[in-house]
């Protein structure tokens, strides 16, 4: 360790480290506007320039770049510093008077007049607040006359980051320096629009003036990612938090959108990674767990409205999900929980579909359960939100649990508008079209007409299905599945959450659409069985489980793959088949299947049937 002193205050540090790393770890604010944790520094802007004494000596160096010694004495703002950061200003600010970055920092150091012509001949006016009052407008065509070929108004010092982050760090070679002096530049290969470039933006992200404008580079728009949590209503970068709640709470990296895995650079955010957490080279894994007891929780999937064409979903903008508006209406969804149209209007009528995807014989028949109520859910947040005239469209209101009734009510008596009539077409509205106002077509059953309501915004309650790879599921783990494709209990009422392969629980809309707290009721009592049967360390069998006579099997194989469960194998010593009585269920389908009769099923052999019809037949 050594010792150095920066602005009266010695401080204890590594040798080998920069005046600024030190000063800025002690909270010594130093101006610099080249340096990045991405790229080693080179004092490009000559900004961080401090006085330092040792030994006798005052010296003026880049603080960036020179290292700390023992005895050092540092002052980062004395006024010989501050005179030679005004000159830089006032050279830098007489080729790029336009930049917003430089004005402020000539400002704050105290430049009060610009004494050097700019390369295009005219005079920067800066005796007034903030540097410079000049405002022109550049073309966006590449100029001739101007320093760098493709900046905007704000100008390019030539600090030459972006070309160090673009070749060096990104590995990509869309941009170089061009010329000497005066006439030096950057540009790109032949002052042309780069084929190599991506549009990743990390020259205009680390530009320190914001100079950079990417379509001059390559003119083409950037390419936003859509958040799969905000449903595309917001975007997010390639290393991202899946959803808030996340467990672990642990950032996940996109390979398809990361700019290392397509050009072999960037790995900017392992550079910055404090904790060295982030590494590119790890693969995907599959790690096998011996577990006694397995709970499947794997949710539903929400209800394609693409597949009901006539409600225009993807079709027109104002036509959202329940899922989109409430998480526009989630004070930490994309917009803070403000109700905002795609064209950032505020809805003024808004109408509800409910049953989208559910009670119709063209989709799924059965009900989602969940629908109205969070129908009335998002009518009263609407209400509550924007104040907007609100239409409820369903077929019938079904309001089961405790307080739903009430929550019912009360929505009513807020001014919501309840039409039960299912909704035939929606529209563009020929007279508000422009503004993107739509027509809801329905019929009022109660009041036997036909409505046509115009609206701002049409919210689709959307119904619930099984996930896609529901039957894949089923099939790996032995369950069954109902008819409409969610997983089977054992029994609806005794066995809510038991399967018929035992020590496999069912939690959660996996089983059957259901709100949150069935959800949660649900997934304790799963839990709570599967505690028990590792408490307990075995189960119990079913007496009615069947057995092979050795003696009269052939030794067909015809019984094994008839088996639901995979529990009949076949014994090559003795060419015969085996029934494991653990994965027996009782089933009967081997029984029946048996060419030779050589299956048998307890309490329900041959014997016993026949003795039940003779005894029946004793007394006729």
């Amino acid at each position: 360790m050594i010792k150095v002193t920066i602005n009266g205050r010695e401080i204890p540090t590594e040798k080998g480290r920069t005046i600024l790393e030190v000063a800025r770890e002690v909270g010594i604010e130093i101006p610099t506007l080249c340096n990045h944790e991405s790229l080693p520094p080179y004092a490009a802007c000559r900004f961080c320039i401090v006085e330092i004494h040792r030994k006798g000596v005052t010296r003026y160096r880049a603080s960036c770049i020179f290292p700390v010694e023992d005895g050092m004495v540092i002052q980062t703002h004395s006024e010989r510093v501050l005179k030679i950061r005004r000159i830089l200003a006032e050279l830098m600010l007489a080729r790029c008077p336009e930049s917003d970055v430089l004005r402020d920092l000539a400002y704050d150091i105290g430049v009060g007049r610009c004494r050097f012509e700019r390369p295009r001949g005219e005079k920067s006016p800066c005796q007034i607040c903030r540097i410079c009052t000049v405002r022109e407008e550049m073309r966006i065509g590449p100029p001739g006359s101007i320093p760098s070929t493709f900046v905007g108004v704000t100008g390019c010092i030539l600090c030459g980051m972006c070309v160090r982050l673009c070749d060096d760090v990104m590995q990509i070679g869309a941009l170089a320096f061009e010329g000497r002096g005066m006439r030096r530049r950057v540009t790109t290969p032949f002052r042309k629009p780069s084929e190599f470039c991506v549009t990743c933006g990390a020259c205009s992200s680390i530009c320190p003036t914001g100079a950079i404008e990417l379509m001059r580079i390559r003119p083409q728009e950037s390419v936003s990612i859509p958040s799969e949590f905000e449903y595309g209503l917001a975007h997010r970068k390639p290393i991202h938090l899946p959803f808030p709640q996340a467990v672990p709470r642990v950032p996940i990296i996109d390979k398809h959108t990361c700019v290392y895995f397509q050009t072999g650079g960037c790995k900017v955010c392992e550079d910055n990674c404090q904790a060295q957490a982030i590494d590119h080279a790890m693969q995907d894994r599959v790690e096998e767990i011996e577990v006694g007891t397995i709970i499947l929780a794997t949710g539903f999937k929400g209800f394609d409205p693409k597949r009901v064409p006539y409600y225009g979903y993807g079709a027109y903008p104002n036509v959202y999900t329940a899922l989109e508006v409430e998480r526009l209406l989630n004070a930490a969804g994309p917009t803070g929980g403000e109700l905002v149209l795609r064209d950032k209007r505020k809805p003024k009528t808004v109408g509800i579909i409910h049953c989208v995807g559910s009670r119709d014989e063209n989709t799924n028949r059965y009900c989602s359960r969940v629908c109205c109520l969070y129908s009335l859910k998002l009518a009263h947040l609407i209400k509550e939100h924007a104040a907007a005239d609100i239409y409820n469209f369903y077929i019938d209101m079904r309001t089961p649990g405790k307080g739903m009734e009430e929550f019912y009510n009360r929505v009513a008596e807020e001014g919501v508008h309840l039409i039960r009539g299912k909704v035939a077409d929606v529209y563009p509205d020929s007279a508000g079209g422009a503004n993107g106002r739509l027509i809801i077509q329905a019929e009022d059953t109660l009041m036997g007409r036909i409505l046509k309501v115009p609206v701002d915004m049409v919210v689709l309650a959307i119904g619930l299905e099984p996930q896609a790879d529901a039957q894949e599921i089923r099939r790996r783990f032995n369950i069954s599945c109902s008819s409409e494709g969610f997983f089977l209990e054992r029994h609806p009422k005794l066995a809510p959450v038991d399967t018929f392969s035992d020590g496999i629980y069912l939690a959660g809309c996996c089983q059957g659409p259901k709100d949150i707290p069935d959800t949660v009721a649900q997934a304790g009592a799963a839990a709570a069985e599967a505690l028990a049967l590792m408490d307990a360390g075995f189960f119990e069998l079913e007496p009615n489980t069947a057995f092979v006579v050795e003696e009269e099997c052939s030794g067909c194989k015809s019984c094994i793959p008839l088996c639901p469960y995979t529990a009949i194998s076949f014994n090559e010593e003795k060419k015969r088949a085996v029934i494991n009585e653990t994965l027996c269920k009782g089933c009967g389908t081997c029984v029946a299947s048996c060419p030779s009769g050589s299956i048998v099923q307890n309490l329900f052999e041959d014997e016993e049937i026949f003795s039940e019809i003779e005894g029946v037949l004793t007394y006729a």
